[in-house]
């Protein structure tokens, strides 16, 4: 009796439940990879990108009240210094910056993030004297009122205390808008920038004032 090989061929029925079990475990690998990738993104996001802030405490009034959650973004700051350069934010940002150890934080130990509004830059002679604030730099020999004709300042009546800083290079002078309840640069000086986390650009909470920065 001969013996006849032919290749087997598969029905039709059998080749669906292949193709079937191939996508199934595409499916599958696919689903393992987004939730493993999720966390790392998110997280790259976080820490690079952007973040969420909530503000605590009353210095920042009446721009920001206790409670508002800001979106904080990041990347400037990180693409400058990937590329070996200095991060500087410009004049009137509302930045938020690591409390440093030399910042007393009078108990309130669980405030790890300042945020304050930048009002002077690198090489800028600030003087707070009479209620009032005063810059000086190369452009303004004369001094100028960096408060004059800001919507931030419009409910500030005076600015206390007597001080007068030349701001280091890589710092910056910052300052709560609420002037009379701000521990601020007034107090502990002109902030390294290596300090900064990042520069306050929208607010997401409470809803009914979602606003740009």
């Amino acid at each position: 009796m001969n013996e006849i090989n032919e290749p087997l061929i598969p029905d039709e029925h059998t080749k669906n439940i292949g193709e079937s079990s191939k996508k199934g475990w595409k499916s599958i690998a696919s689903t393992i990879g987004i939730l493993l990738l999720a966390p790392i993104l998110a997280i790259f996001i976080t820490v690079f990108i952007f973040q969420s802030y909530e503000v605590y405490g009353q210095s920042m009034e009446t721009t920001l009240q206790n409670g508002d959650r800001l979106i904080v973004q990041k990347f400037s700051k990180n693409w400058s210094r990937i590329r070996g350069k200095e991060y500087i934010p410009q004049r009137y940002e509302i930045v938020v910056f690591d409390r440093p150890l030399f910042i007393s934080t009078n108990g309130r130990d669980e405030v790890d993030h300042l945020i304050k509004r930048v009002i002077g830059l690198p090489g800028d002679r600030v003087v707070v004297s009479d209620g009032e604030v005063t810059v000086y730099n190369d452009e303004n020999p004369d001094g100028f009122n960096p408060d004059e004709g800001q919507d931030y300042a419009k409910d500030i009546v005076t600015t206390p205390d007597n001080v007068d800083i030349t701001v280091g290079e890589n710092e910056i002078f910052v300052l709560g808008d609420n002037r009379t309840n701000s521990k601020d640069s007034r107090s502990f000086g002109a902030v390294p920038n290596f300090y900064l986390t990042g520069t306050a650009t929208l607010r997401f909470v409470p809803v009914d004032n979602f606003t740009s920065l």
